[in-house]
């Protein structure tokens, strides 16, 4: 599937993705809030990377997906709206190579983003002069806010697949961001006051959801324990065990092919395939 053909169509998307403003202006915006963040939080060297964590932890659960969904979903639209779509189609490739090249793009272009949060961040560590045991849950951490921009990113990806114009795109990955990171919280809570629903039902819905996915994961990287997450983070402990980091692992692997399958499906079936 990775032939010749689908790298170089992949090359020729990142020399204009190199180009976008818009790209640039994210990756340094992200590398200076989580330098900043880190900076100011291990100021005196001592407390290490650890009261950093909670602020970055927060942060990239707004900007990534956000930053994510909207990238992937605008990544077939945009090209139907310029007629690049309809020229790509007209060259001897495939549709299964136009749909990967098309996500190597995309999966690369957060992947930037994330690495010059992170190194940013790192660069902070250094200057701070933290422990060598925080530069480790730190490397879990930025894997893991990784693995949660390529899973938004493939959702964008099943999006973008899905309709034609750019402002449904860009109005159903919002509605997306919003349904995962705002409103999922405040949906599982009032179903359970509502339903009274059984409190391990309560943590399968919660822990489905790849952003509280990624949550408990980064906790329980950073601090090693998910404790202090509150009566919540006692309950996925007790439930999950030592299992808790390669479960929520999965399911953010789980997102990521299941909305890669689902976009291939809406792409192979348009009428304009």
């Amino acid at each position: 599937m990775l032939n010749a053909q689908v790298w170089l169509l992949a090359l020729a998307d990142l020399r204009e993705v190199a180009r976008n403003r818009w790209t640039i202006v994210a990756a340094l915006g992200f590398a200076l809030v989580s330098a900043s963040l880190t900076l100011a939080a291990s100021a005196g060297g001592s407390e290490g990377f650890g009261p950093a964590a909670a602020g970055l932890i927060n942060i990239e659960l707004i900007a990534v997906p956000l930053f994510a969904l909207i990238v992937g979903a605008l990544a077939f639209v945009r090209d139907r709206e310029r007629g690049t779509y309809a020229y790509m189609r007209a060259l001897p490739i495939t549709l299964r190579e136009l749909y990967v090249s098309k996500w190597i793009t995309v999966a690369a272009q957060v992947s930037a983003v994330v690495l010059a949060g992170f190194a940013g961040a790192f660069a902070a560590m250094s200057l701070a002069g933290v422990s060598g045991g925080d530069v480790g849950g730190a490397v879990q951490f930025a894997a893991l806010t990784w693995l949660l921009a390529i899973a938004c990113a493939a959702i964008g990806i099943g999006i973008s697949t899905a309709v034609s114009r750019s402002p449904t795109a860009l109005g159903a990955a919002i509605a997306a961001w919003l349904l995962l990171v705002i409103f999922g919280d405040l949906g599982v809570m009032a179903t359970a006051l509502v339903t009274r629903m059984n409190v391990s039902v309560l943590l399968a819905l919660t822990s489905v959801n790849p952003a509280e996915a990624y949550k408990i994961a980064s906790v329980a990287a950073l601090s090693g324990s998910v404790d202090v997450l509150g009566a919540g983070g006692r309950l996925a402990a007790d439930t999950f065990g030592a299992g808790v980091m390669p479960i929520m692992v999965a399911v953010l692997l789980a997102w990521t092919l299941a909305a890669l399958f689902a976009g291939w499906r809406f792409l192979s079936r348009r009428s304009d395939a």
